[in-house]
């Protein structure tokens, strides 16, 4: 019997998209986003069903994915999250600080009013998400929050490493959500907001390295 079917990210089709580039969009973005549950083993199958597309899609996209190291192949049908080690979620947290703490720099340059408008929006439905207990809402707000910050230019370079390091990590957020209130007592957005307005690398990098101890350094006692 097929496993139950995922409920994957709604990534609506491009135009131009191929439907290959379509297929593995939308499933690197639910990987990302947490949708594949750690331990979950989910067939080709069943994921072409969910998708409404043939199975060859399918597997070019998980290939790639097995690639980034965001899923493993446990045999020709089925893929699932790798194993989590203590050791290697310590070396994803020390990847994601010092890539997301220099993205973050580098973006002061193009930090005009526009910009911080921007970010102050996407802040704004981070807190509504949260104000609503919202899981789903929570961690693609979170995702679009540090996607603008990091990404504001044409030829950057960090992001698509940052995106792979977050694809390593994003199926254990809902696990990092599960006592927000307690591990996150401080708005280190609000505090990455400020340090931007200010013009202040210093504090710009200590509010997103916080940002990533609290949101998720917590999880290293539950994988001990």
């Amino acid at each position: 019997m097929d496993s139950p079917a995922l409920d994957l990210a709604q990534e609506p089709r491009l135009d131009g998209e191929t439907l290959q580039q379509w297929v593995f969009r939308r499933l690197r973005r639910s990987v990302m986003a947490g949708r594949f549950p750690p331990g979950k083993a989910v067939t080709i199958r069943g994921l072409a069903d969910a998708l409404g597309v043939s199975s060859m899609p399918v597997r070019e996209a998980l290939r790639r994915l097995v690639a980034e190291r965001a899923l493993v192949l446990l045999d020709n049908r089925r893929v699932r999250v790798p194993e989590m080690t203590v050791r290697r979620f310590e070396e994803l947290m020390t990847a994601r600080t010092l890539l997301e703490c220099e993205a973050a720099a580098r973006a002061l340059a193009g930090a005009d009013a526009a910009f911080i408008a921007r970010l102050d929006a996407l802040d704004a439905d981070s807190d509504a998400a949260v104000a609503a207990g919202d899981t789903e809402a929570m961690i693609e707000t979170n995702l679009a929050f540090h996607g603008a910050l990091y990404g504001g230019r044409a030829d950057n370079v960090l992001l698509p490493l940052i995106e792979s390091v977050w694809l390593q990590i994003g199926p254990f957020m809902r696990m990092a959500l599960a006592d927000l209130e307690t591990h996150y007592p401080v708005d280190r957005h609000a505090q990455a907001l400020a340090a931007l307005r200010a013009r202040d690398e210093a504090a710009l990098r200590r509010a997103i390295e916080a940002d990533i101890r609290d949101g998720i350094g917590h999880l290293l006692a539950q994988l001990g």
